[in-house]
């Protein structure tokens, strides 16, 4: 059956319309974006099924173009417009946290970070520089790549902390594979870099990790 045949009270955009769209499913929401279905199936029809095949919203959100697009009856127009959806969703989140000034908890801090990191295919090493009230002076990522001793150096770190003139940095860095434990390796560079700093009265407030979920803070764990 197609939408149009639904009752108009459980059409997704009608629905969307008259009762928010805090009201629709994943589903219906996703088919409100995709608007029209295939052959044999709705557009909720449809959505239902990526979302099925991908794993939840976050993994189709996470796709990449050749997953996204084969077979199943989706275009590059849809990855492009779905892309472009979650760009505008994430700029506009980014906006609104950034405009706190101060990252006042650490949900705050995580919620900012995890914009900036998730669903990256490779780590990435940030950090966020802070003055002396703890506003954001700078927010950098500083290395890409496997994070160990040898791809996080200390001493560019402590450059640029000097160079934004930071009184305290809130470290951060993602896991591909959507674990947010912290490695051997993670807990060694840390405390490295918490060592470097404090030879120049800089505080580390926090190193969190970024994976499925709320993710890692160090400091919430004991672990600075």
């Amino acid at each position: 059956m197609s939408i149009k045949d639904w009752p108009e009270g459980e059409r997704p955009r009608e629905k969307l319309l008259e009762r928010g769209a805090g009201a629709l499913s994943d589903a219906e929401l996703l088919a409100i974006f995709l608007r029209t279905g295939i052959p044999g199936k709705s557009a909720v029809d449809l959505a239902r099924a990526l979302l099925a095949d991908f794993g939840g919203l976050t993994g189709l959100l996470a796709a990449d173009r050749r997953r996204f697009c084969d077979g199943k009856g989706l275009g590059l127009a849809k990855y492009a417009q779905l892309q472009a959806a979650l760009e505008l969703s994430r700029r506009y989140l980014l906006t609104r946290l950034s405009g706190q000034d101060v990252l006042t908890s650490p949900e705050v801090t995580r919620d900012y970070l995890k914009l900036r990191l998730y669903g990256a295919p490779h780590e990435i090493f940030a950090c966020l520089f802070l003055d002396n009230r703890h506003r954001v002076i700078l927010y950098e990522e500083l290395f890409r790549g496997t994070i160990d001793g040898a791809s996080v150096h200390p001493r560019e770190v402590v450059r640029r902390v000097i160079e934004t003139n930071a009184a305290a940095v809130i470290f951060a860095h993602n896991h591909p594979s959507g674990v947010a434990e912290p490695s051997q390796a993670d807990l060694s560079i840390t405390r490295r870099l918490k060592e470097a700093l404090a030879l120049i009265d800089v505080r580390v407030l926090d190193h969190i990790i970024i994976g499925d979920g709320d993710g890692t803070s160090f400091a919430e764990r004991g672990l600075l």
